[in-house]
């Protein structure tokens, strides 16, 4: 039997790809975790798949005990409490690179060709333990981050479908130890990096406001003295600029600023003021500087 700690679309994804594929009937419980910091957790989501197929689950807070003998865990950030569990943890990197954090937005903000998922066996230094299963698939830009997670759900529903197959099969588990000369970390982030680098090249700005969109909160930068949030940018044309200050505003069309990036241009197609949510656009004067 195993226990599923669970949290996020990645994990509703492969709960509900189980319960179609028929191999949930060797779950013994699901707990459940909560993030505040997104716009939709899919905690309540979870627990209605949970409820409609009589799965027993648990919320992170409750008062539960793990006894089955494995643990599959997805998108989880508190410690497990499961002595006798062997823990089988999945991070979203083809590691040994981007352990960490926030993994997946930095391979985008990176620019990187491949993205992937690795199960792990748990162990003392986060991400350090042995890959049980590693599954990858090629990528291009622009892509935003909903439409990445969407594809490394795919891939987590293949490793989550091997690993149960193989405890149906009574399979012998073969872990691989990971290479640390290859090794790269990724750190945690906050509200501090969301904000535009504005000095930064216009193909590297628009991969960062794509890589930090919804679910998550958003590229940030200020309007005057109101924070913004920047949701979809594309790059523009560059120009000469004799005096490139990056930030201001070159030109306007349709509506939208066209602003200057430390090299290249890009045009803001939507944005919105953080505080009530409405449109920044049609702006009113033209020579601005998004700080």
């Amino acid at each position: 039997m195993v226990t599923l700690l669970l949290m996020s679309y990645k994990g509703f994804a492969v709960l509900k790809h189980l319960i179609e594929k028929r191999q949930s009937a060797i779950i013994d419980s699901v707990i459940i975790g909560e993030d505040k910091a997104v716009q939709n957790d899919y905690s309540d989501a979870i627990a209605k798949l949970c409820t409609d197929n009589n799965l027993k689950f648990f919320n992170r807070k409750d008062i539960y005990t793990i006894t089955s003998p494995y643990c599959f865990v997805i998108s989880w950030r508190w410690m497990i409490q499961a002595d006798h569990a062997e823990i089988i943890v999945l991070h979203d990197s083809l590691l040994p690179k981007y352990r960490g954090f926030a993994p997946l937005v930095n391979q985008l903000i990176q620019g990187e060709k491949e993205i992937g998922v690795t199960a792990i066996q748990a162990s003392d230094e986060y991400d350090k333990g042995p890959m049980l299963l590693q599954k990858s698939a090629p990528v291009q830009y622009p892509l935003k981050i909903k439409e990445a997670i969407e594809i490394a759900s795919g891939l987590y529903i293949q490793i989550a479908e091997d690993f149960f197959q193989m405890l149906l099969d009574n399979t012998k588990f073969t872990y691989t130890d990971q290479n640390e000369a290859q090794a790269t970390y990724s750190l945690w982030r906050d509200d501090e990096d969301y904000k535009i680098d504005w000095s930064q090249d216009a193909a590297s700005i628009v991969r960062f406001i794509d890589a930090v969109g919804y679910p998550y909160m958003g590229a940030s930068a200020f309007l005057g003295h109101e924070k913004i949030r920047i949701e979809d940018a594309e790059e523009y044309r560059d120009v000469t600029i004799v005096n490139r200050d990056a930030g201001k505003i070159i030109f306007m069309e349709d509506g939208k600023p066209i602003v200057v990036c430390g090299s290249g241009l890009i045009k803001l197609k939507e944005a919105r003021y953080d505080n009530s949510q409405i449109s920044i656009f049609p702006l009113q004067k033209f020579r601005i500087r998004f700080k």
